[in-house]
């Protein structure tokens, strides 16, 4: 289209140089004046197109929330609670703003699909990790983690995903049980490595059997979960034992195990540690999610953390951003539509013992047959 119009333009200049300009200029002399209009004609468009954008109006934050609840499929019981849905989604527009006006900052938040709920509502519905007052391997596990001299010099970064080791990113719901997708995200990977075979196995049966010290979609953790596979004899692919968010029946003694784990090992509370242990498969780890990551939207986060741990994801890898951070890698069970199509970056060797949010403070993973 800006070609036709630099043609007709062109056209129309030739034919205005012959009315107005004295036949005693030279054909350069034309050509250098041709050159001049269209300059002009471009300047005055660029003008016109820029104030034509700042004359359109914005949308109200009542027309957004409209527009969010379309897209989202949001429909309220009725206006009462529209209302009170919009004020916390108005809030919420507020604090992902104030926090992405700040500048200097490496990540971003956004409106997602939790928009209309408060921080206390989001982490009380869709985390869920109670991690014990004192974290140790149970006799089941391996009893101790082997310390090599591998670091990042040495493989600068690892995403399980190229490798074929990370199944689709999948949605808890509004289910406490964070726990189950993390154990069973480090279990689908470790099943992976060892068999070229990508499966995707039970959260469900997870979350209806692993009764002890588990509490099902009220929090639970993944070494309970490891243990439970391991006194099963096993634990059920997806399909046949599918999730549901809810805590139902246990009804593992009706289906047949397709994974089987020896052990599982628990990772030393430090960043290199959990380093070896992500070289080497996806690990199960805690983090101190806050309302900041409700919102998290891409780039590697280095924002606000809980006071504890209260959350469970996958690390899937690490590496390195283009402004020369250090970052882990995440598979969160939160859906696509939160964070870069579900998987997060978060700041690596922050300097933080334990890690920044606590990210290698509850780490472990499953151990093959």
């Amino acid at each position: 289209m800006q070609t036709s119009y630099i043609n007709i333009l062109q056209q129309y200049t030739f034919d205005l140089t012959h009315i107005i300009f004295p036949s005693t200029l030279t054909m350069a002399m034309k050509i250098d004046l041709m050159s001049i209009l269209i300059t002009l004609f471009f300047v005055i468009s660029m003008f016109n197109s820029q104030t034509t954008a700042r004359s359109q109006p914005k949308l109200s934050v009542s027309e957004r929330h409209e527009q969010w609840m379309s897209r989202h499929g949001r429909v309220y019981k009725d206006e009462v609670e529209k209302g009170e849905r919009f004020m916390i989604f108005k809030e919420n527009m507020k604090f992902i703003e104030s926090i992405n006006k700040a500048g200097n900052l490496s990540y971003k938040l956004g409106i997602n699909e939790f928009a209309d709920i408060t921080s206390e509502e989001f982490l009380a519905k869709f985390t869920g990790l109670n991690v014990p007052s004192y974290l140790s391997p149970s006799p089941m596990s391996s009893t101790e983690f082997k310390i090599n001299d591998l670091s990042d010099d040495d493989m600068p970064s690892k995403d399980w995903r190229e490798s074929g080791a990370v199944t689709q990113v999948k949605n808890q719901g509004q289910c406490g049980c964070c726990w189950a997708f993390s154990a069973v995200g480090s279990l689908e990977g470790a099943y992976q490595i060892a068999t070229g075979n990508l499966m995707e196995f039970s959260e469900q049966e997870l979350l209806d059997c692993t009764t002890t010290n588990n509490f099902g979609c009220n929090g639970g953790f993944m070494t309970n979960a490891f243990d439970f596979i391991i006194e099963n004899g096993g634990i059920s692919i997806e399909s046949d034992y599918e999730y549901q968010g809810q805590q139902y029946t246990c009804r593992s003694q009706e289906k047949t195990a397709a994974v089987q784990i020896s052990s599982y090992q628990v990772v030393p509370e430090d960043e290199t540690s959990l380093l070896q242990a992500v070289t080497k498969q996806p690990v199960s780890i805690g983090i101190a999610a806050s309302q900041e990551l409700q919102f998290y939207a891409g780039g590697t986060y280095h924002g606000t953390c809980a006071d504890q741990i209260n959350h469970a994801v996958t690390a899937i890898g690490y590496g390195t951003d283009e402004q020369g951070q250090k970052y882990w890698l995440l598979k969160n069970s939160w859906g696509t539509t939160w964070g870069e199509n579900g998987f997060m970056k978060i700041i690596r060797d922050s300097g933080i013992p334990g890690g920044f949010c606590d990210i290698a403070k509850a780490s472990s993973y499953p151990n093959m047959v």
